[in-house]
């Protein structure tokens, strides 16, 4: 029976995160990994439960004030002869009459500070995708760059065995072996640093997933064709309109402004209802009146004064928000459209001139017209136009992520 009951335990586990039934050698998409992370990262599980908080603040808003209920009872002894002795009570029921005006702007409050919490687990989510994207894509750099120092590798060795041939048949002279156990050792070095740095940006990606990742996993996905952005002006519309930071700051500054009101409603008096009863042996006494608290010496200048103060330093921020946004944005666009050029350069030029270069060094090395200094040199110019490319590549995606973070559109 217990056996039973923990395999559908660990079943129900299993089924409730894709992450965790699968093996440790598994492939992962980039969407399935940004799943992962929105059902189970500790930071979007606290936004969660802040923004229930804020629905619970709505309901204390809208909650009426309790009646105040007060009895007592006690035995009256007489003091003069003939008076009456026996047990006396008492009953008091005061009810606090709600302003409905402080009412509706207790609760416009209360509900903006919820925008304000649904906004920022919003901006929360969408910072922690856009993070797990970059990381995602510098885990597929760091691929790439892996299997271009592994094949650079497998080159260096070659060409090493190839001129220690030359070298022991006398064609070559002994500098051109020294010189190609050099680039074998650079070239296994740099290997070794790649597959380090792989190590490192998957160690980073499995942090924002979280530990149902299993250690050896894998990504699927590619550095080429980043995602099109629309024109800057276009963007600039889609922040204002869109951004949860802003959303936020906006909903910020509604709520001190309803805070504000209702401090300015508390000068007014507060009325409550009372009901009395007293009982003694030998009359019954029932009172009705109205209870007002008067405003005289407490005119509450300090919390309207203070309502005010932070009234404004909400404007402000929202107003600096909105620069800041702004303003990464164009820095953000002006990145991508350096990326992007530098991207075109070298897939449509520099790449494949570099890549031709090499070609000819390697024919006119085989034929013993150039030295292995030009073979080595035209390989140089080829791996560091590669290693450009990948780079520009990822600092593309980098761009666009962080305008996809702009726009919130995750």
């Amino acid at each position: 029976m217990l056996r039973k009951l923990f395999l559908a335990v660990a079943f129900s586990m299993t089924a409730s995160s894709p992450v965790l039934a699968a093996d440790a050698n598994a492939s992962f998409s980039l969407q399935a990994l940004r799943e992962a992370a929105r059902a189970s990262h500790p930071s979007l599980e606290s936004a969660r439960a802040m923004v229930e908080a804020g629905k619970a603040q709505v309901i204390t808003a809208g909650a009426y004030p309790n009646p105040d209920v007060e009895f007592m009872t006690g035995r009256s002894r007489a003091r003069v002869p003939g008076a009456a002795t026996g047990n006396v009570q008492s009953l008091e029921l005061t009810q606090r009459i709600d302003n409905p005006w402080q009412r509706e702007v207790r609760i416009g409050a209360a509900g903006f500070g919820l925008d304000a919490l649904q906004a920022e687990r919003r901006f929360l989510e969408v910072d922690l995708l856009a993070r797990l994207d970059t990381r995602f894509y510098d885990l597929l750099r760091r691929q790439a760059e892996l299997q271009a120092a592994r094949e650079d590798l497998n080159l260096a060795e070659q060409i090493r065995a190839r001129v220690a041939v030359r070298v022991d048949t006398g064609e070559a002279p002994r500098y051109e072996l020294i010189k190609a156990d050099t680039e074998f050792l650079n070239a296994q070095k740099a290997a070794e640093s790649a597959n380090l740095r792989i190590a490192q940006a998957r160690a980073a990606l499995r942090s924002l997933v979280g530990p149902s990742l299993p250690e050896g996993f894998r990504v699927d996905g590619t550095l080429a064709k980043a995602q099109a952005v629309p024109a800057l002006e276009d963007l600039r519309a889609e922040v204002l309109a869109r951004n949860p930071e802003l959303k936020r700051a906006d909903a910020q500054v509604l709520q001190a402004e309803q805070q504000l009101e209702l401090e300015r409603l508390r000068r007014h008096p507060e009325l409550a209802l009372r009901v009395a009863e007293d009982r003694d042996p030998e009359i019954r006494d029932s009172r009705f009146g109205v209870l007002v608290s008067v405003p005289l010496w407490d005119r509450r200048r300090g919390p309207v004064a203070e309502a005010g103060a932070l009234l404004l330093k909400r404007r402000s921020d929202r107003a600096s928000q909105e620069l800041i946004l702004l303003q990464s944005l164009e820095n953000a666009y002006r990145q991508y459209e350096i990326a992007q050029t530098q991207v075109t350069a070298l897939e449509t030029g520099i790449l494949r001139e570099a890549e031709a270069a090499l070609k000819v060094a390697e024919a006119a090395y085989r034929f013993g017209e150039r030295g292995i200094l030009d073979y080595l040199d035209a390989q140089r110019v080829f791996r560091a136009a590669r290693n450009e490319l990948i780079a520009a590549r990822y600092e593309l995606r980098v761009a666009a992520i962080e305008i996809e973070r702009l726009r919130a559109v995750q």
